[in-house]
Formats: structure tokens, sequence, C-alpha cells
């Protein structure tokens, strides 16, 4: 996963992921601070419930890079303040 946040994220959205943290049981969280996408909607907290519809892009894009690496997993999306975002990652088979 190192190589998702510092490569892929790096070459997408043009910094690396802030925080990466797991349980070491197939779950991990990404954590960025300052999301892209969600910069123009970061001026009010009408947008906060509109916003992971925002998020749909980037949790396929990780599922797609980590099916293409042999990792079937479910990728989810949550924000809770703007314009930071978490995407939680579950490996279910790295085969």
């Amino acid at each position: 996963l190192k190589f998702l946040c510092k490569e892929l994220w790096g070459a997408v959205f043009r910094k690396q992921i802030d925080n990466l943290r797991t349980n070491h049981q197939g779950t991990y969280v990404l954590q960025d601070n300052h999301f892209a996408l969600l910069t123009q909607m970061a001026n009010g907290h009408q947008y906060l419930e509109e916003a992971p519809k925002f998020l749909a892009f980037t949790c396929g894009l990780v599922r797609g890079a980590l099916s293409t690496l042999g990792i079937e997993s479910v990728v989810t999306a949550d924000v809770a303040l703007l314009p930071a975002c978490e995407s939680l990652i579950e490996a279910l088979d790295i085969g």
C-alpha cells in the first residue's frame, strides 16, 4: 500500500497521502487532510452531506489499482470535516 500512498496518489492528486494506518489484519485507513477534489467545497458546511458523492471516483481508482496488483478489496470513503477525507480499505484476498 505504500505504492498507493506515494506513487499513485502523487501521480493523480500531486501530493502524497498524509497518513496511513492499519490494524495489521487487512484493514487500512488512508487520510488526506487537504483532498484536492473537496477543496472547492470547503468554504461551507452545507456541502458536507454532498461530499461523499465526489469520492466515488477515488474509491474506484484505489480498488482498481489494488485489483491490478492482485488484491481484492472493498474501499469506502468518509468525510467528517472538509476538505479532509479518509478512505477505508478492507483487503479481502491478497492473491
